[in-house]
């Protein structure tokens, strides 16, 4: 950990700086790369689906509304997890046919929307999420990404602020926090989240990335220290780094290395780790790292 770090920074002032836009003559190199075998497709999804489809297949008129419900919804989630987005849409629409109370499916189609740049889908849907579950575990993110993809970074920092407050030791929380932040104040973003470091009773590798974000670690330091260190017994090294690369992309992007953001989401793409919300933003955010990059040439 580098909370002695943090807490010197935090003390002298010197997060005060906030975050350099301007890019440097030249990019540094990309080095220590980690790149992980691709996730492959679950067999127990995979199971799970077949035997899904055969229950509707053959017993479609045997179910009544309430199970058709769940069962299109779980295989839309089926079909969330192994990347199959327009199967996934179609089943949230008709879970909520049978089902029209269903949060997590309003939750699922508010995400798939934002994907797709359907900002006001997305906040009706992820709206209707939280009218039906206010305490709905996720919806607060998603609707926050939204808006902080759709640029609006007043109404993300409200839901991300509801999202981080719900658990402050999830570092993830702290970080989309900061990302929000950054936009509308960077010396309070970075203020803040060297505060959220301190004050946590979490030693999840993830805030490794905050130690990063506040300059209380390098990028070789975060690659050779904490993106391959201590994997959980049910995490893969395809998981961890595509959240690893999709944060250094990030940022790289607040920076201004706009070439390396875009090779960073490349690889966070790469992992095929589709479940996980760095993987379903990454194409999006390759894309804008890109075009700002060819707009500097």
């Amino acid at each position: 950990m580098n909370l002695r770090q943090v807490a010197t920074l935090l003390s002298s002032g010197a997060l005060l700086l906030g975050c350099s836009t301007t890019p440097g003559a030249n990019e540094p190199v990309l080095n220590n790369l980690v790149v992980a075998t691709p996730q492959v497709a679950d067999s127990r999804f995979q199971l799970e689906l077949a035997k899904l489809n055969e229950i509707l297949a053959n017993d479609r008129d045997q179910l009544n509304a309430e199970a058709m419900g769940q069962i299109l919804y779980r295989r839309g989630s089926l079909h969330d997890a192994l990347g199959l987005d327009v199967l996934a849409r179609i089943d949230f629409n008709h879970a909520l046919d049978y089902q029209p109370r269903l949060a997590d499916a309003y939750n699922y189609l508010g995400i798939h929307y934002t994907q797709a740049g359907q900002y006001d889908y997305a906040y009706e849907v992820l709206d209707a999420a939280l009218e039906l579950e206010p305490g709905h575990p996720y919806a607060h993110l998603n609707r926050g990404v939204a808006a902080y993809y759709d640029q609006r970074f007043d109404l993300a920092l409200d839901d991300l602020e509801i999202f981080y407050q719900n658990d402050p030791n999830d570092p993830y929380r702290a970080i989309w926090r900061y990302l929000v932040q950054v936009e509308v104040n960077p010396k309070q973003a970075k203020q803040a989240l060297a505060t959220a470091r301190l004050t946590q009773q979490s030693d999840a590798w993830a805030w490794g990335i905050a130690d990063l974000y506040v300059g209380a670690m390098t990028e070789q330091e975060f690659l050779s220290n904490y993106a391959t260190a201590a994997l959980a017994e049910d995490e893969t090294l395809a998981e961890r780094m595509c959240e690893a690369y999709f944060y250094l992309g990030k940022a790289k992007q607040l920076k201004g290395e706009w070439e390396s953001a875009a090779v960073y989401f490349r690889l966070a793409m790469a992992t095929n780790v589709h479940l996980f919300l760095e993987h379903r933003y990454a194409g999006f955010e390759m894309d804008w790292s890109q075009q700002q990059a060819n707009q500097q040439n």
